[in-house]
């Protein structure tokens, strides 16, 4: 049952999906990384269903990619885009240490915000236009092995890389996951969906999800290698403020108590 109930927060958090409602407590969400990757699932699964039937219908090209590009943000909410340009105002600010903690802090959104997502959604309407305009038969669902994967880094970064704080959503699920456990099983769901690759698309599907793998790879570890950077930056201002010294610190990671500093949550 607690399984069940962790998949449905995951759904229910990651997605606007209507699903039961559960009450949200630790012993409930300790698993809703491992169905983080579900929701991407969902996704590429709705993703290649629209175009199987838009293929069905002869609609153009620019009508199945408009739509295609959409889908995800439709089902997940446009958190993660959220997400993203908050840590992209953070990522980008030249300032010293005391100005990036309050680019951190600041709820509204940069011009770096705006011009990375402007950025980015110019890249991936165009690399959706071209997947529309060849994607046949099968390969119509390869997002699956896309969005699965990168739901699982993105579990991942969450029972791996330090918390900035102690509350918003990012520590309240580090917080209650059983961390050893968890990424056990993200890993393994990697090695699984390999199998799923090739069964379904044979060396083709493996090749595809080979690529996804080290795009996203590459990425993870960057983004690790940032965190931990920002968290020792935390950690520094952290003892120079009065208010800090001998509050309890959890993982090392440089929990504010007064200050409340902000970083985005990770890969929302």
């Amino acid at each position: 049952m607690k399984w069940l109930e962790s998949c449905l927060i995951a759904i229910s958090m990651y997605s606007k999906i209507p699903v039961p409602q559960v009450e949200w407590t630790k012993e409930k969400m300790s698993h809703a990384m491992c169905f983080f990757p579900l929701v991407g699932v969902i996704e590429g699964c709705l993703l290649g269903l629209w175009l199987f039937i838009a293929a069905q219908f002869n609609l153009s090209v620019g009508i199945r990619f408009l739509w295609a590009s959409a889908i995800p943000f439709l089902v997940t909410g446009g958190i993660h885009m959220d997400g993203f340009m908050d840590t992209m105002d953070a990522v980008h600010s030249y300032g010293d240490r005391t100005k990036k903690l309050e680019i951190l802090k600041d709820p509204h959104l940069g011009a770096f915000a705006v011009i990375c997502a402007v950025v980015y959604l110019l890249l991936y309407t165009g690399s959706m236009y071209e997947f529309c305009e060849n994607a046949r038969g099968k390969a119509m669902f390869y997002p699956v092995l896309f969005l699965f994967s990168e739901r699982v880094f993105s579990g991942l970064s969450v029972v791996m890389f330090p918390s900035a704080k102690n509350n918003g959503l990012a520590a309240a699920f580090s917080q209650a996951s059983e961390k050893k456990l968890d990424k056990k099983i993200l890993l393994l769901s990697l090695v699984l969906l390999a199998v799923l690759a090739f069964g379904i698309w044979g060396v083709q599907g493996l090749e595809v999800y080979g690529v996804c793998l080290v795009l996203q790879g590459v990425l993870f570890a960057w983004y690790d290698k940032w965190s931990k950077r920002i968290s020792e930056v935390l950690l520094e201002t952290w003892l120079d403020f009065p208010a800090g010294r001998g509050t309890d610190m959890s993982d090392g990671s440089g929990i504010f108590i007064e200050n409340n500093v902000k970083i985005s949550e990770l890969v929302k």
